[in-house]
């Protein structure tokens, strides 16, 4: 049967992380792949009791606001206002079902298509699919080892770039784990003054700094950013509860375009997750052996790359957040490396699947949140196998390429695994 789809599809790039996790799936295989908090850190029974009394309200099992449960908004006013240093109030949040429908909220209420939106690169995969869908004409500005190069977003915007939009993740990056510094915060915030767009914070990692207080976000530096938060990576993704924050006449909007999306989010997620982040011992509690477990295991990730794959690589140092960014030095591509790495059974992401503009074919994102440092040893041990592995083959290319009496040599299907 011929399905007739909207043109504004034909833009969308798939999702690679998407793709892979089918494969990753698999019991033999240790995914560094998605980003998914490990099973074992999320808070099951503080959950469960959260649940048992939220449901004996039967208001709880009932439709709600469009813009998310009073009592959730109050706690998150609260919550993102002491962050800000400025007070804020319910009517200064809508609640989403996750950041991702907040993201997809703004751009379809700010974007019509054609219109400039900013993005970093490497980039979030979220978030070009929503401004992809948007029909947004995308311009990336590099991410380096201190979050978005805005010197380089100033130079564009000198030249006559006018955005509608800028995007950034800015702590704990995803894919590239970095954390835009306080001097380039100040000046983005400053830039969006300037020139008149909106800065979009997307902040569902900043609470997992492993050491020290989180990160001072760029919605303390100026009023023209939009906040998204979530509590996916801080207590469970499942709950399905997300919030935005910015300017009022942008969350009037938001309001109108999400009754035409969804009426209202589950009222019920909303009532545990109220009574969660407003149990505030038990939540600093809870954040303290999450940055705890993250800054274990993100060590022992770090460490065993650097045992196994020496200057081969390098490896970004982890301050806080789910990921790490992995750079080789020696011409290995990830993408060829990946069907190798599945069949020793290890997963992770390629580069290239964050790719805007520039090449990214020699790096790679390895997610260190969802496995215990034991298993992460494992995972390591096994890439540098398939590294070996890939090395070899492609010296056995290289060799056969210099004789006439030789075997062509072709890696097997990635979907035949075999023990390490």
């Amino acid at each position: 049967m011929t399905v007739h789809l909207s043109s504004r599809l034909r833009d969308v790039r798939g999702s690679a992380i998407r793709d892979l996790l089918a494969l990753t799936a698999r019991d033999d295989v240790i995914s560094l792949a998605g980003g998914l908090p490990g099973t074992e850190l999320l808070p099951r029974e503080r959950i469960a009791t959260a649940l048992a009394t939220a449901a004996v309200d039967p208001a709880n099992l009932q439709y709600g606001e469009t813009i998310g449960l009073r009592q959730l908004r109050e706690v998150l006013a609260a919550a993102e206002g002491a962050r800000l240093g400025r007070a804020l109030t319910a009517t200064d949040v809508v609640v989403t079902s996750g950041s991702q429908q907040g993201l997809d909220l703004v751009a379809r209420t700010m974007i019509d298509p054609g219109d400039v939106v900013v993005v970093e690169d490497p980039v979030y995969v979220g978030a070009l699919q929503v401004f992809q869908a948007a029909g947004a004409a995308l311009h990336a500005v590099p991410v380096d080892a201190d979050g978005m190069d805005v010197d380089a977003l100033a130079d564009l915007l000198t030249a006559g770039l006018r955005p509608r939009l800028v995007h950034t993740v800015s702590s704990f990056h995803n894919p590239r784990g970095a954390t835009l510094d306080d001097r380039r915060r100040g000046l983005l915030a400053g830039l969006a003054d300037r020139y008149g767009f909106l800065v979009v914070e997307d902040d569902p990692y900043g609470l997992l700094s492993f050491d020290g207080p989180p990160p001072v976000p760029v919605a303390a530096h100026g009023d023209r950013v939009v906040r998204l938060g979530s509590v996916s990576k801080v207590v469970a993704p499942a709950l399905r509860v997300g919030w935005l924050t910015g300017p009022a006449p942008l969350l009037t909007a938001v309001e109108r375009l999400k009754q035409c999306s969804d009426l209202c989010g589950s009222t019920l997620s909303q009532a545990v997750a109220a009574e969660l982040l407003s149990d505030v011992p038990w939540f600093e509690g809870h954040l303290g052996m999450l940055r705890a477990a993250l800054r274990e295991r993100a060590g022992a990730l770090t460490e065993a790359v650097r045992e196994a794959f020496g200057d081969a690589v390098t490896c970004s140092v982890p301050t806080g957040g789910m990921f790490c960014w992995l750079e080789f030095t020696d011409g290995t591509r990830p993408a060829e490396l990946l069907p190798h790495a599945l069949r020793n059974g290890v997963g992770f992401v390629p580069g290239d699947a964050f790719a805007v503009n520039r090449p990214l074919d020699e790096a790679a994102r390895l997610c260190f949140a969802s496995n215990p440092a034991p298993v992460l040893r494992t995972a390591v041990h096994r890439l540098a196998t398939a590294w070996r592995q890939h090395r070899q083959l492609r010296r056995n290319v290289e060799t056969c390429g210099k004789s006439s009496n030789c075997w062509s040599v072709t890696p097997s299907s990635p979907m035949t695994p075999s023990r390490p």
